[in-house]
């Protein structure tokens, strides 16, 4: 009797060593199809946060754009025309500018964000101290920046102002200039 549990124990043995491989396999195999699963998802909700991103500015860019002529005229820039996102390529980078106002004489160039930060700030301003290269069209004009916003973080819109940006700040179903009475704007 001995050697038949002896047998009979190592078949057990066996046995289980192979359910412990199957396991082993199928757990492999179910954890790659749930990564699988996962990184679909993950670039699912990427798409759709690129889109609900999307819409949002463009929904941010109609309100300033919408008020935008006549905030600008009330500080004396008479503009005659504004254009979204333009978009343009120079030394291997590319440039999107989110409204552009202009009159013929003078050129406004207005970055639009939902939340303004200080690195959007010298972000812009690099942009704008390269603008005639990127857009030559405007070489002889004057340029004036300007950055709108719906909120900002770390005093940005006073950044903004004492950099020599006009500030438009979006609120409910308008925007206003929020740069102090004697403000005077920087030209590029």
């Amino acid at each position: 009797m001995a050697t038949a549990t002896r047998t009979s124990d190592k078949l057990d043995f066996e046995h289980v060593w192979l359910l412990f491989k199957e396991t082993k396999e199928l757990l492999e195999s179910r954890a790659k199809d749930t990564e699988l699963k996962f990184k679909a998802t993950d670039k699912k909700l990427n798409q759709l946060e690129q889109l609900f991103t999307g819409q949002w500015g463009k929904l941010m860019e109609s309100l300033v754009e919408g008020d935008l002529i006549r905030l600008l005229n009330e500080k004396g820039i008479k503009v005659v025309t504004t254009t979204n996102r333009t978009k343009s390529f120079h030394n291997n980078r590319q440039y999107e500018f989110d409204i552009i106002a202009e009159n013929g004489d003078d050129v406004v160039v207005v970055e639009v964000k939902t939340t303004l930060k200080p690195s959007d700030i010298k972000e812009f301003l690099s942009e704008l101290k390269v603008i005639k290269s990127v857009l030559p069209k405007y070489k002889s004009n004057r340029i004036i920046g300007a950055v709108a916003y719906l909120t900002d973080q770390g005093n940005a819109a006073y950044m903004a102002e004492n950099k020599g940006l006009y500030v438009i700040r979006a609120t409910g179903s308008s925007a206003n200039i929020t740069n102090s009475a004697d403000f005077q704007p920087k030209f590029w």
